[in-house]
């Protein structure tokens, strides 16, 4: 088949393939390519893949397009480097910027916490702060084996933990481990960070997208109106806290300590 064009003011590169991907623009931070019935959704901003305005609205975008015409999803990131999180540019441009990214990102983090087809997540590198909060939205998170770095480093560096950040990690990484990924801002290596949950399992660097490719299609065949109720049911109540909390957590969080 034949590509379709670029979407979302270059953002993202969507074309259709039976076998193969595409190249995306330049500026693209966000290649898209259907394989079968599996979409394929390829972060490479050519540097660390952060969490910017332009990458989150390539996401959603390509997500929408993935949940009609798909039977499920693999996310994966760039050799060495899945996604440091959210563009700390930004994020350090000022308060009004920072909680605009903030919100804008924690629609996109629920957005695929409650992606109506299986998603599942190759994590080829280091995954910190937000980075490792896409991985815990996955249904199957397979990571590359090797030295890098995966966690919430939050208070590690003078923040506190956001609450869907908590509720996420409550939900995905074991309990007995949840104060040191939390609270202590514990990093883990790939097979240590599969033990406590942000993974399923690992595999070497170079299988990471064939191991995350073959278990989307084994998902692919489950039927999808089924499994987007179940996983309403099981992740809904999770979905509506966190956008419930969301105004009052950003306003926390950016406002300047007392004293």
């Amino acid at each position: 088949m034949t590509p379709t064009g670029a979407l979302g003011g270059g953002g993202v590169d969507v074309s259709h393939t039976k076998d193969c991907g595409t190249v995306a623009p330049v500026n693209a931070p966000l290649s898209y390519t259907l394989e079968g019935t599996v979409a394929v959704l390829r972060m490479d901003d050519g540097k660390a893949n952060a969490l910017s305005s332009t990458m989150i609205d390539a996401l959603v975008e390509a997500l929408d397009r993935a949940e009609k015409e798909a039977s499920a999803a693999v996310l994966v990131g760039r050799d060495g480097k899945f996604c440091a999180g959210f563009d700390l540019k930004v994020m350090m441009s000022g308060p009004e910027n920072a909680k605009a990214l903030l919100k804008q990102g924690s629609a996109l983090l629920m957005r695929l916490y409650g992606c109506k087809v299986p998603l599942v997540v190759a994590c080829t590198g280091h995954a910190l702060a937000g980075g490792a909060l896409v991985l815990l939205t996955g249904d199957v998170r397979i990571g590359a084996a090797g030295p890098f770095r995966i966690g919430l480093n939050e208070v590690q560096i003078g923040l506190p933990v956001p609450v869907l950040a908590m509720e996420l990690a409550r939900d995905r990484i074991d309990a007995r481990e949840l104060a040191n990924a939390t609270l202590m801002a514990k990093i883990y290596e790939p097979e240590e960070a599969a033990r406590i949950g942000y993974l399923d399992k690992t595999v070497p660097a170079e299988e990471v997208l064939a191991a995350a490719m073959e278990e989307a299609k084994r998902l692919s065949g489950l039927p999808k109106g089924a499994y987007a109720a179940t996983k309403a049911r099981l992740r809904g109540k999770t979905i509506a806290y966190v956008e419930s909390t969301l105004e009052s957590d950003m306003n926390d969080l950016l406002s300047p300590p007392a004293g």
